[in-house]
């Protein structure tokens, strides 16, 4: 009996620690420091529901978006927004709705199109036109639905998409991201594991060399997980990060005319390089790059092959 209770507490621990290791693996990134000076705030949303949105904006020049992924931040481009920036582009790195420094309502708004909408506004508010959207995972997604809006005004604020091992059509969700969807366990298991041994889980998942981070990302990566609107946007998030109308969506890609650079890792275990091969054969103006021995997260494993491609590509 005693060793019946102690294998099933061990199952129950690992359980947990593939659950919130699941809030990362989509993205694996952590928040700014709430201390940083260069973060502004922009407040978006319908008159009845209003989200405060933390963003940053450097450079000048043609403009570029960043978009993160799923339990991400801006901190994700911290090798990518420097490097832009000092090949003279206007660079924002935005935190989304739910999201590192941005905030976190107890709603249930947290679809990529709730996301696409937030960030369309965004893109307005603050005055980007002919805008270079680069999204990862999560990101992704959200900049393709900015790309297939409905109001041609608005598609031709986009001039050229650049996709990070995107999400794009439905696939089969890994199992520590499945237990993240599932209503209690989520909640529940959310809370039973420190911050350090789930972030480690979940970075060891999302990179294919895991030597390509440390305590000091392991710190920046787990504040995202600190507070309840933290967990509840993960949560949210994860139950509808796949959209049950995907496939339509996803047969709508062959209108984007817009150029558009795909960039995948063939050991990304998260969403697998096929996913890159269809979207490159739908997207009718676009070029896929895969790059080797690198996992879910080129921009922080590869970062310097990555901001070649993005800047060959932007100069085109």
């Amino acid at each position: 009996m005693h060793e019946l209770i102690a294998g099933l507490m061990i199952k129950t621990v690992r359980i947990c620690v593939l659950l919130l290791a699941g809030s990362l693996l989509m993205s694996c990134s952590g928040a700014y420091q709430s201390g940083d000076a260069d973060v502004r705030y922009a407040t978006v949303g319908s008159d009845t529901q209003k989200v405060r949105l933390a963003y940053r904006d450097r450079g000048t020049g043609q403009a570029v978006l960043l978009l993160h992924g799923f339990g991400a931040s801006s901190y994700t481009w911290r090798h990518v927004e420097p490097a832009l920036t000092a090949s003279g582009y206007r660079v924002v790195t935005l935190d989304l709705k739910g999201f590192g420094l941005s905030e976190k309502p107890f709603d249930d708004g947290y679809s990529i199109f709730d996301q696409a909408a937030l960030v369309s506004q965004f893109i307005d508010q603050i005055g980007l036109k002919k805008v270079t959207v680069i999204g990862h995972s999560l990101g992704g997604g959200v900049a393709l639905v900015l790309a297939l809006d409905n109001n041609p005004a608005k598609r031709k604020r986009i001039a050229k998409l650049v996709l990070i091992n995107s999400i794009a059509y439905a696939q089969n969700i890994p199992i520590a991201f499945s237990i993240l969807r599932t209503p209690v366990l989520g909640e529940i298991s959310s809370r039973l594991v420190p911050l350090d041994v789930q972030t480690r889980v979940a970075l060891k998942l999302a990179y294919f060399d895991d030597s390509k981070f440390d305590s000091h990302d392991v710190k920046q990566y787990s504040g995202p997980l600190k507070d309840k609107g933290s967990r509840h946007a993960l949560i949210q998030t994860a139950r509808q990060i796949l959209p049950k109308n995907l496939p339509e969506l996803s047969s709508r890609y062959k209108t984007i005319k817009i150029p558009a650079l795909i960039i995948w890792c063939d050991r990304d275990k998260v969403i697998k390089p096929r996913i890159g091969l269809r979207l490159r054969n739908d997207l009718p103006n676009s070029t896929l790059r895969i790059m080797r021995r690198c996992g879910h997260m080129p921009q922080e494993e590869r970062p310097q092959q990555t901001v070649e491609l993005m800047q060959e590509f932007l100069k085109r």
